[in-house]
C-alpha cells in the first residue's frame, strides 16, 4: 500500500488531501464529505479502507480551505454551497487523470450527505470520466433535477431504514437519473449509520458497486 499526502489544486483552491493507493489499483474513488466534516470524516475512512481491499485507491480530501473552514463553523453556509462543492470535485476528478498511479484508472465518486449532491453534480459534468457514484445518507434533492436527468454513471443510493425523509428524497432522486441506479437500504440505521453493523453494510455495499463498475475485486 502507498500513501501520500496530495495537494488537489482547482480553479480557486489548493486543498490537503490524502491518497491511497493498493497494490494493481483497478481504480480510484474521490470522497465528497458531508456537511461540516472534513477527510478525516472517521466514517468515510472506514469505508475507504474497505474500498482499498477490494483493489481501489481512494482520495481524501479536504473541500474548503482552512479559512473558508472557519467561515463554514461560524455561519454553516459553505457546506450548503452545493456550486462551491461541486468546483471542488470536479478538480479532484480531473487531478486523478494526471497523477502517477492513478492516469487512466477508472474514478468513481462517495458522497455522504451534502457531498452527495456535489458528486452527482459532478457526474453529470464529467461523464466520460465519472464510471460510478455512491451516496451514503446523501441529500440528492440538492443536486437539482436538470443535474440528476444529465447523471450517466450508475448511482447506488445506500439510505438508513430508519432515516425516513432522507430515504424519501432518495426515492424520488433514484426516479429522476438520467441513468441506472438502485436504492439499498441498511435496515434500522440512521442518518449517521451509528447503529452496529450499519456502516460495514454500507462500506461493502459500495465497494461492491464501485468494483463491478471498475471490473475489479469484491463482486
Amino acid at each position: 500500500m502507498r500513501g501520500r499526502e496530495v495537494t488537489v489544486h482547482t480553479a480557486d483552491a489548493a486543498l490537503d488531501g490524502d491518497l491511497d493507493l493498493p497494490p494493481a489499483a483497478v481504480g480510484a474513488v474521490a470522497f465528497a464529505h458531508g456537511s461540516g466534516s472534513s477527510r478525516r470524516s472517521p466514517r468515510n475512512r472506514a469505508v475507504a479502507a474497505v474500498l482499498r481491499d477490494a483493489g481501489i485507491a481512494t482520495l481524501l480530501f479536504d473541500l474548503l480551505t482552512p479559512e473558508e473552514e472557519r467561515v463554514d463553523q461560524a455561519t454553516a453556509g459553505l457546506r450548503f454551497d452545493i456550486g462551491l462543492l461541486t468546483g471542488r470535485l470536479t478538480g479532484a476528478v480531473d487531478r486523478l487523470a494526471e497523477w502517477e498511479g492513478t492516469a487512466g484508472l477508472p474514478v468513481g465518486l462517495f458522497g455522504a450527505s451534502t457531498g452527495a449532491a456535489a458528486a452527482l453534480r459532478c457526474a453529470a459534468e464529467r461523464p466520460g470520466r465519472v464510471a460510478a457514484v455512491v451516496s451514503r445518507g446523501g441529500r440528492p434533492d440538492l443536486a437539482g433535477e436538470e443535474a440528476l436527468r444529465r447523471v450517466r454513471a450508475p448511482v447506488l443510493f445506500v439510505v438508513g431504514g430508519a432515516d425516513t425523509r432522507v430515504l424519501e428524497l432518495n426515492e424520488r432522486a433514484l426516479g429522476e437519473l438520467g441513468g441506472p441506479g438502485r436504492i439499498h437500504v441498511v435496515p434500522g440505521a440512521g442518518h449517521l449509520f451509528e447503529e452496529e453493523g450499519a456502516l460495514e453494510e454500507a462500506a461493502r455495499a459500495a465497494s461492491a458497486w464501485f468494483a463491478r463498475a471498475m471490473g475489479g475485486r469484491g463482486e
